[in-house]
């Protein structure tokens, strides 16, 4: 009787994800909320786990439990990004009740400084296994399986639509035979993003997409894919790209615009031609929009693929623009750094 129970479950689950990931949007609740520092710390919801000092003794325990594996989850204090990640995802009943039934989830602050044991043996503080995870930005999850391989990053907070879809991927093993790209493109038919128009804004360049090129400017460039009938696009450039400060910073640089679903063409950093499609799979994009930054050589600086408001769009646009790419480990820690030299 339970594993009918549990069958019938996870097949509610799946409809029900399947149905979630079909939305274009969630709700404006979800998506709109103040991404300034929060004034009182966060406190991890009560069923987080906290690590043994290993997370090999992590895994065999939440496996001896009846899990499927488990997931690191690096967060901060003060992350309002973190905040709604726990008030919307979290706060969903059918969506915490699987994320419960087959994982233990491990909490770990970016900043920390308790050392802990990777699965791999390797020994890090927590600060330093959030950057060999490159958690740009918080909330980040790394899923482990049953042997305690990493196979799977979610950075940045997601609406629970998205992160439904994602959870579902990932514990029914889609993860083994295709991209999540394309696992959630099944249930986001390409041509109805086709079918509406995107924000033109003055700061986007005109065609030939010729990134090659551009780059002999010696500007970085900041590639906007996003997609038709798209309410996160819109929300995107109703507030954060909209303001004075995020528009001058973006004028420093080639700004293109893609249709992630069109044919456009387009010639890469590399020098390669391309659609747009071609290239927004190539990359693994996943969610509209996502802004890819380059630097002048081609490679990839950094990118933002989650829900972005305008304080984080804002320093990533300062990090890009004043290189801090070159002399920090990682983004967060030139934050860090900003913050102290404006004090």
């Amino acid at each position: 009787m339970y594993k009918i129970l549990s069958t019938l479950s996870t097949l509610l689950l799946f409809f029900s994800i399947t149905a979630h990931a079909a939305e274009p949007y969630s709700n404006d609740s979800d998506l709109v909320f103040d991404d300034t520092m929060l004034e009182d710390e966060l406190s991890y919801p009560d069923w987080f786990k906290l690590s043994l000092g290993d997370l090999g003794d992590d895994l065999d325990k939440a496996v001896k439990d009846g899990k499927i594996g488990i997931i690191t989850y690096f967060g901060q204090k003060r992350c309002a990004y973190c905040k709604q990640f726990f008030e919307t995802s979290l706060a969903d009943t059918d969506i915490q009740n699987y994320l419960r039934e087959h994982y233990d989830v491990i909490a770990f602050d970016i900043w920390g400084i308790d050392d802990i044991i990777d699965t791999d043996g390797k020994e890090y503080s927590e600060r330093e296994l959030s950057v060999h995870y490159k958690t740009n930005f918080t909330p980040s999850l790394i899923f482990y399986d049953r042997e305690g391989t990493p196979v799977f990053r979610l950075r940045g907070y997601y609406p629970p639509y998205k992160f439904r879809a994602a959870l579902q991927y990932v514990t029914e093993g889609f993860y083994k035979s295709e991209k999540f790209p394309d696992y959630f493109a099944r249930a986001n038919p390409g041509e109805f993003f086709l079918l509406g128009g995107l924000t033109e804004r003055d700061f986007f360049l005109e065609p030939p997409y010729d990134i090659a090129t551009l780059q002999k400017s010696g500007k970085p460039t900041a590639v906007f894919f996003e997609q038709g009938n798209c309410h996160t696009c819109d929300l995107l450039h109703t507030d954060p790209l909209s303001r004075e400060e995020s528009i001058q910073e973006i004028k420093k640089m080639n700004a293109i615009q893609l249709n992630m679903w069109a044919s456009t063409p387009v010639t890469t950093p590399q020098g390669k031609k391309i659609t747009a499609k071609e290239w927004a799979k190539s990359l693994g994009i996943f969610y509209a929009p996502t802004i890819v930054f380059f630097d002048e050589n081609g490679e990839e600086i950094i990118r933002l693929d989650s829900v972005t408001q305008f304080y984080r769009l804002w320093g990533v646009l300062e990090y890009v623009n004043q290189k801090g790419y070159t002399n920090s480990e990682d983004y967060q820690s030139w934050r860090l750094q900003q913050r102290k030299l404006s004090k």
